[in-house]
């Protein structure tokens, strides 16, 4: 096949960072985590040289060169020529991962309107995009998925390493949507279905699990941190210690059916008063601005942002945090909003402990459909 979505992409990502481990490298584990060690290392500093990977992986050349040619022979790894030198010797070889040589495919089914699907490179660029129209839910969902996911396929002019799809609702750690009210699915095999109907390795996680792994992985997010995703509802992902946290239910990060308040408030879709998916999703703020009088535009906007930091600070007291990372339409969030819940946030928490903390807007477009390729990048690389 001929892959000419351009040449290789020249971004890097800094010093190697990923999502940490808890559990210990037994020996029969060592091989693998040596793999996922130097993949990770090339993934994040760009093209290298075989000792210089030792110096930087802290293994040996023999174990380098061992899994070098490993991953050559896997189509995983290229040589991209020698570096130039001055001095004596052999000047050395480069390598680096086969950037153009694979493809992900990620899909994102929380938006209103549209599944969003892309195919993406291995650095998260979007190279080719495509959407179907929301279907009402249930099987009728299922059957757009797939098509989006076959469309996408059919475009990719290199092999594909995976696909990665966010879904809103509690999803559990192989794919089962336990829940996801908005798509009609109640214990719904998603991964499962798309993998055997697409013959490719397939993960499905929820929507904001993915959005928070593609700020840690390509945004400036720091090891503990709240990415929460607004939008037609409102959920969050969470990082600890750079540590992804899903829960024992995976339902960590839950919070838009969390009553924030005891003053009432607007009816949320699950029937109770005062939700903050209620306050704070897209769709209610902007009919809220809508039926407000131009002058009382703020004060929504204020309102929304003031139950957002009552909804937070529990979370950061719990955990420590050093920042929060909002997902969602900027013309909402931005200014009067953030501002009102990080004043918020500081009134509700220890004083002099939690002033540092940072409530900020990404700055990343495609936020789930680039976590989609962080989950398959992580499944099947050992990269994130």
């Amino acid at each position: 096949m001929n892959a000419d979505h351009g040449g290789s992409s020249p971004h890097r990502f800094g010093p190697a960072r990923h999502l940490r481990t808890r559990v210990k490298v037994l020996p029969e584990h060592a091989r693998g985590h040596n793999r996922a060690l130097v993949l990770q290392t090339l993934f994040h500093n760009g093209a290298m040289s075989r000792a210089d990977l030792s110096r930087e992986t802290g293994l040996t050349r023999v174990t380098i060169s061992d899994l070098v040619g490993e991953f050559i022979a896997d189509g995983i790894v290229v040589e991209k020529g020698i570096r130039e030198t001055t001095g004596p010797g052999k000047p050395p070889i480069l390598i680096d991962i086969d950037r153009d040589g694979h493809r992900i495919v990620g899909i994102d089914l929380s938006g209103p309107g549209a599944f969003e699907g892309a195919l993406l490179s291995l650095d998260g660029e979007v190279l080719e995009r495509r959407e179907v129209p929301r279907p009402s839910g249930g099987t009728a969902a299922y059957e757009a998925v797939r098509a989006l996911a076959d469309e996408l396929l059919s475009l990719s002019t290199a092999p594909v390493l995976g696909v990665g799809v966010g879904a809103p609702g509690i999803v559990r750690s192989d794919g089962l949507v336990l829940s996801s009210p908005n798509l009609d699915w109640t214990d719904f095999p998603l991964e499962r279905l798309l993998s055997a109907a697409l013959d490719l390795p397939v993960l499905v996680r929820n929507d904001a699990n993915a959005a928070v792994l593609a700020e840690y992985t390509f945004g400036q997010a720091r090891a503990d941190m709240l990415l929460v995703k607004v939008g037609r509802g409102v959920g969050a992902g969470l990082i600890s210690d750079s540590q992804p946290l899903v829960g024992s239910r995976f339902a960590a990060g839950e919070i838009g059916h969390v009553v924030v308040g005891t003053d009432g408030g607007p009816r949320c879709a699950c029937g109770r008063d005062g939700c903050l998916e209620a306050w704070l999703s897209a769709s209610t703020l902007r009919a809220r601005i809508a039926d407000a009088a131009p002058e009382e535009r703020e004060a929504v906007l204020h309102d929304a942002g003031v139950r957002l930091g009552i909804g937070i600070a529990p979370i950061v007291a719990a955990l420590d945090l050093s920042e929060i990372v909002l997902s969602g339409p900027a013309d909402l969030l931005d200014g009067t909003l953030i501002e009102a819940a990080t004043r918020t946030l500081a009134e509700r928490t220890l004083e002099g402990v939690y002033d540092d903390v940072v409530i900020r807007l990404t700055a990343q477009k495609d936020i789930v459909l680039r976590g989609a390729a962080v989950m398959v990048l992580s499944s099947q690389l050992g990269v994130s």
